[in-house]
């Protein structure tokens, strides 16, 4: 039990990894559990966040309204990129939100996804424009 308890960290730690050079967030599946501002204009597609102050401090106030959210943790960071995991209540169930900063368009690109499952009662998307009116709030955001 502990074999397979280990090789399933190990397999999620590489396969949800984010370079600290990446442009590109990851895609969303078929499903319609996943918004993304990289994603073509379907279903998936939230748009970025448009910075208006300094890219220091937009990244600073984002960083603070994740780590603000119930059960939502920042488990990886690089400069310009991060990843959190945002757990439900009830079932316990994770869901990864993904996001790169991109300086030369004053841009931050996000992707909320559910690791399982099919639907997801459009949580993903309402925790992404959550985050969105709490940088405008903050007046680091349009």
């Amino acid at each position: 039990m502990q074999f397979k308890t280990v090789f399933y960290l190990i397999a999620m730690t590489i396969s949800t990894a984010t370079p600290a050079a990446e442009t590109r967030l990851p895609s969303c599946p078929n499903s319609p559990n996943c918004v993304s501002s990289q994603a073509t204009a379907d279903g998936h597609f939230i748009a970025p966040f448009k910075i208006i102050g300094t890219v220091e401090a937009a990244w600073a106030a984002l960083k603070k309204s994740l780590a603000s959210q119930n059960r939502t943790v920042i488990t990886r960071e690089t400069e310009g990129a991060l990843h959190a995991e945002a757990t439900s209540l009830l079932f316990r169930f994770v869901d990864d939100i993904d996001v790169i900063l991109d300086k030369a368009a004053g841009l931050i690109h996000i992707r909320s996804a559910s690791r399982t499952g099919y639907g997801d009662f459009g949580v993903n998307r309402k925790r992404v424009e959550m985050l969105r009116a709490q940088l405008q709030q903050a007046h680091v955001i349009e």
